[in-house]
């Protein structure tokens, strides 16, 4: 009982820390901030073999406790990782920096001039698994947008980002920015991160970054606003009108390039005049690249050698290379689908069709709608927003890639000459 009060303190002290923090904060400048993420840069440089040291701890105990081979690798970090942390801060340091921006303003009737403007959110929760750039990325990011991190990554990488909040806190205090606007969670339980997730009076706003698990025992124990990303059900539509070869190439790099990842295509849904024509040449590039094909009775009939497609793999995110084929009589029909087993992440169409395309922008209400590319540009470096720090599929108050404006809010500022409300 004694051990559960003292960590429910320590949790507690934590977020009055950073919501201290917050207050100060605000007033740093651009300059300032963006000299601490050039020392936070050269402090991870710097440290590399501490760094690469405390990681070897997590990856013996990751082997001592058989993570898998994925796992272990999104917990090792080379010198080229470490590298690409500190190449991704400096990155931030060209980013616009959101707050202070007034992005609308009028003139009432009365002369009052309103608008609006950017402003952080203030105390940020990131709960992550595995990845330990995780740490530096999400603190860069959060930093450069004026707001403070609690930061709880997995138990498997507990050394690693120990070591890497380390590196940051005190790059923060030579910069003289509070070394509190940067913490790490020091117990990677989940007693803890009950703890954390009640204290809805420190902390602003919680994202949670991980398996459909992790995201889900977050949101139904979280008392504070959750940005949520369940799975990423991505859909490509290959229409009537579609240039066919376009198709292909964009079906390819959509589910081969990186299978692994939330912008992969799952399901492929395909015209019915066109399956004849596009089915047996899709099937052939894909399975040349060991995608393992599944397919609906319709499908079936045109590839008799797919494995049938079951109930359950239209909702399935595989994350690996397996796709699932529904032929469709039309668009009508795609978007239902869509509707019925989509994740709000990603959707695409291809065709040549402008009404068609219109359409589908307008009606299916997932995160990042294209027509004619790849659904894997879903992305915030690619939608170039510069960096994210997640993909939200709530459509409150983000929706789609995270980067710095979606880290801010906005509050409403007035500019008077005297006026007084009759």
């Amino acid at each position: 009982m004694k051990e559960s009060k003292d960590l429910k303190t320590e949790v507690w002290k934590m977020a009055r820390k950073a919501k201290e923090a917050s207050c100060l904060l605000a007033r740093f400048s651009t300059d300032t901030k963006n000299a601490a993420l050039r020392e936070m840069a050269e402090g991870l440089e710097r440290a590399r073999d501490l760094l690469i040291e405390e990681n070897g701890k997590d990856l013996a105990a990751g082997e001592k406790a058989g993570l898998s081979l994925p796992m272990m690798d999104r917990l090792r970090l080379t010198p080229a990782l470490i590298r690409g942390m500190a190449d991704g801060l400096r990155e931030v340091t060209h980013l616009p920096d959101p707050v202070g921006e007034v992005v609308k303003m009028w003139r009432r009737p009365n002369g009052l001039m309103v608008g609006r403007m950017r402003i952080p959110i203030g105390v940020i929760g990131i709960i992550y698994e595995s990845r330990p750039n995780v740490t530096a990325d999400a603190a860069g990011l959060c930093l450069k947008s004026g707001n403070c991190v609690i930061l709880r990554g997995g138990s498997e990488a507990a050394h690693s980002n120990h070591a890497i909040a380390q590196i940051l806190q005190n790059a923060l205090v030579e910069t003289g920015i509070p070394a509190d606007a940067i913490q790490v969670l020091p117990h990677p339980g989940r007693e803890a991160m009950r703890e954390m997730l009640q204290l809805e009076d420190s902390i602003d706003l919680v994202i949670p970054r991980g398996g459909e698990e992790l995201i889900r025992f977050v949101t139904t124990h979280s008392k504070i606003p959750v940005i949520k990303h369940y799975k990423g059900i991505c859909h490509i539509f290959v229409d009537e009108d579609a240039d066919l070869e376009m198709a292909a190439r964009i079906c390819l790099n959509a589910k081969v390039q990186r299978p692994g990842v939330c912008n992969a295509m799952e399901t492929l849904l395909v015209h019915e005049k066109v399956a004849e024509r596009f089915l047996p040449r899709i099937a052939e590039l894909l399975t040349e690249a060991g995608v393992e094909l599944r397919g609906c009775d319709r499908t079936r009939r045109i590839l008799s050698h797919v494995g049938e497609a079951t109930e359950k793999d239209w909702s399935e995110e595989y994350l690996d290379l397996i796709l699932s084929i529904r032929v469709v009589d039309g668009i009508e029909e795609a978007m239902s689908h869509i509707e019925s087993y989509g994740s709000l992440h990603t959707e695409a169409i291809v065709t040549s069709d402008y009404s068609n395309a219109q359409r589908f922008l307008r009606e299916v209400n997932s995160s990042c709608v294209l027509v004619n590319a790849s659904t894997r540009f879903n992305d915030g470096f690619e939608l170039g927003l510069g960096s994210e720090i997640g993909i939200s599929t709530s459509k409150l108050h983000a929706f789609g890639p995270m980067g710095l404006e979606e880290l801010t809010t906005t509050k409403f500022i007035v500019y008077g000459e005297g006026q007084i409300r009759n």
